[in-house]
């Protein structure tokens, strides 16, 4: 299997941060087989959306009404409403896996593998990269 890690900084905002590019990139010729996309932090996740018409905003709106910063959250280190930061990856899990065809993601059209980080606290970022030959 081959891995790499990207270093990322998310900056001190929430972001749905586009990997795609990323991941076109790493697979890139390498043939058929599986992409997994893995973020080690328990306050992010990996999701698959539509990106640049609104739904990474949207996600991020929903998310606040899902998981309000103002909840009494029983984790409490951290800016407030950290807590929330930390029950996040329970609804947008820290993984994804795409399949490649001839070195090529199979996304669809619309879909892009985006980075879920609504951590202020924490700006700086890894995601790995594995790619298993089929």
């Amino acid at each position: 299997m081959d891995s790499v890690l990207l270093d990322l900084n998310t900056g001190a905002r929430e972001v749905v941060l586009d990997l795609t590019s990323r991941c076109d990139q790493f697979v890139s010729g390498r043939g058929d087989g599986l992409l997994h996309v893995f973020v080690p932090h328990a306050t992010a996740g990996i999701a698959i959306l539509e990106t640049g018409a609104g739904s990474d905003i949207d996600l991020l709106a929903a998310l606040e009404d899902l998981l309000p910063r103002d909840f009494e959250w029983q984790h409490r280190h951290g800016s407030p409403g950290h807590g929330r930061d930390h029950v996040l990856p329970a609804l947008i899990p820290p993984y994804a896996t795409v399949p490649v065809l001839r070195g090529r993601l199979t996304l669809g059209t619309w879909q892009s593998i985006c980075l879920v980080d609504t951590n202020r606290d924490n700006p700086d970022r890894h995601v790995r990269l594995s790619f298993l030959a089929g």
